[in-house]
């Protein structure tokens, strides 16, 4: 779950960590209105769950607060990425001397988290990452001891010469993990951490994605999800119990796991095709989740056949033949289906499936070739 801006920099102020005054706005009237009580020239952002908004002109600079009125009409309404902007955060410009990275994600190799820091900042991380890994300076962190300062302070002098700058930045990366830990974060990111003319230590922009397994413990943020921001297949599959991932492919997948899905995924790429979705329809499948599973599959346009692959343990092979016989009825898919379903009640389901002619295979590796056979006719 992807927070806004202005969300994740409300947090990082709870934590002490420096962040420039500023509030959302969602009308021209009230970035004005922010903007004077600011009183300095601001800066006009884009509220949008995208990158590049500042090359798309979703960032801009205000010196008060009518043309802060007047930039906030160019921005909201606008698309970045698809995504129409809905608010704008406008907050207090800052001379910059220096810019720097500063982020938190969890590395599934080590299964730690990782501080990354590097002294450019302002940029695409991805970049430096690719082309100058050496610039970015990288510490695994105990998940039980968590980061020591002396540590952190370590970090800080490999960006910062002066050891004034070196320890305030030091205190946020401390600060910066405490969110990341104590609000279930898959990354926390400061990009960039600035040091103005004064020698002031500023986070100008904020990124917070959430674990979507940890919200349970947390209702508070729970209730920050824009769901205008997210895939509405994805709302409506989770809102039935579905887990679905929207790819570039032409080959629709579903399947019974996240183990097996992504298993499937590779497979189907192993052989040249190219899957459309992740769609996992879980441990406990009833006819209702496959006809929805298909109808959300259905919408993709670019859609040349789908495969299911089950293997029943708790889930029901019989349930999900019916759950096919119902959703071909009901939704006439104009593409063709092929179907390996191994485990409870096989024989079951294969005899309904043979009811309506519906294609069968025996393994993984017969059902992935099958499907993107049909996908090339």
């Amino acid at each position: 779950m992807k927070l806004h801006e202005y969300q994740a920099k409300d947090i990082f102020a709870k934590y002490g960590i420096p962040v420039p005054p500023g509030e959302m706005a969602a009308t021209p009237q009230q970035a004005s209105e922010i903007a004077n009580k600011i009183g300095k020239p601001v800066m006009i952002k884009a509220q949008v769950h995208v990158g590049g908004r500042g090359k798309a002109g979703g960032i801009k600079k205000a010196a008060n607060s009518w043309e802060a009125n007047k930039i906030a009409a160019q921005i909201l309404g606008m698309k970045i990425k698809g995504l129409k902007v809905k608010k704008v955060l406008v907050t207090e410009q800052k001379q910059i001397k220096s810019e720097a990275y500063f982020g938190i994600i969890v590395d599934r190799k080590s299964k730690k988290p990782v501080i990354m820091a590097s002294a450019f900042g302002g940029v695409d991380i991805e970049d430096i990452a690719k082309k100058t890994p050496d610039l970015i300076y990288k510490l695994e962190v105990d998940p039980i001891m968590g980061i020591f300062l002396f540590k952190a302070r370590d970090i800080g002098s490999k960006i910062y010469n002066d050891p004034a700058i070196a320890g305030k930045a030091a205190n946020i990366l401390m600060e910066l993990y405490k969110v990341f830990w104590e609000n279930d974060c898959s990354l926390a990111e400061i990009n960039p951490l600035v040091v103005t003319n004064e020698n002031e230590v500023w986070a100008l922009d904020a990124k917070i994605v959430l674990d979507d397994n940890g919200l349970i413990r947390h209702p508070d943020l729970e209730k920050l999800r824009d769901l205008d921001e997210e895939d509405k297949d994805e709302i409506e599959a989770k809102a039935n119990g579905l887990s679905f991932v929207k790819m570039d492919g032409d080959i629709g997948c579903v399947v019974n796991g996240a183990g097996l899905a992504m298993a499937t995924m590779d497979l189907v790429k192993h052989f040249g095709g190219s899957p459309a979705n992740f769609l996992d329809v879980g441990g406990s499948s009833s006819p209702e989740k496959v006809v929805v599973a298909l109808k959300i599959i259905l919408k993709e346009p670019k859609l040349k056949s789908i495969l299911f692959n089950i293997f029943g343990g708790i889930t029901r092979c019989d349930d999900i033949a019916n759950g096919i016989v119902t959703a071909t009825q009901q939704l006439e898919p104009k593409v063709p289906i092929v179907v390996r379903l191994v485990g409870t009640n096989e024989d079951k389901a294969r005899k309904i499936l043979e009811g309506i002619k519906m294609p069968t295979a025996n393994s993984m590796e017969e059902v992935v070739k099958k499907a993107i056979e049909l996908s090339k006719k």
